[in-house]
């Protein structure tokens, strides 16, 4: 039986390519612009997108944290996974690469490992709720047994900004005075 692979991949310079190729800052730059639509309606400024082979496939946002429409559901991870879902296409989960501008909690990161995707990129570390360093090993096979790549920290200032922004805003009431917002508000 394999254990759980995490592999944290440090970054010190932003747009860097790595492993494939691939060009993090482009994708991450299409989180962002997700999560700046959200910030626009006054939602939680959270965006990803989901890229195979070089190519956005789904994208999402958060959606549910308005005094209209409280929930604690429709991540943007969750949105993202979801319509990956609904395209029925035969692609291999493992190849596809998941961009956020805010790293997953806990729901979203066992969504994503559940999905067998292989990759995750985000921009903003979540001193709250972030579940990409959880230990696996110490959870059951159907979690510790996914293989999947962590890279933290790209295009993390422009994300922090966007959350700044959010939280500076006296109208928005999600997550107020959470250690999230201390933490973004301090820097």
């Amino acid at each position: 039986m394999k254990l759980m692979e995490v592999v944290h991949v440090t970054t010190r310079f932003a747009g860097c390519r790595i492993g494939n190729n691939m060009n993090y800052e482009q994708f991450m730059q299409k989180a962002l612009d997700q999560a700046k639509s959200a910030f626009a309606v006054g939602e939680f400024p959270v965006g990803c997108v989901m890229v195979f082979q070089g190519k956005v496939l789904v994208t999402g946002s958060r959606t549910g944290t308005t005094a209209d429409s409280l929930n604690e559901i429709d991540h943007a991870e969750m949105v993202a996974v979801r319509r990956f879902v609904d395209l029925n296409k035969d692609i291999d989960p493992s190849g596809i690469t998941l961009f956020c501008t805010l790293e997953p909690c806990l729901m979203c990161f066992g969504a994503i490992l559940l999905s067998g995707i292989g990759k995750i990129v985000y921009a903003y570390e979540d001193v709250m709720g972030g579940g990409t360093r959880c230990d696996l090993t110490k959870l059951t096979p159907l979690y510790k047994n996914r293989k999947i790549s962590i890279i933290p920290n790209i295009l993390r200032k422009e994300s922090l900004e966007l959350l700044k922004a959010y939280f500076q805003n006296p109208k928005n009431t999600y997550c107020k005075g959470s250690l999230l917002a201390e933490h973004t508000l301090g820097q």
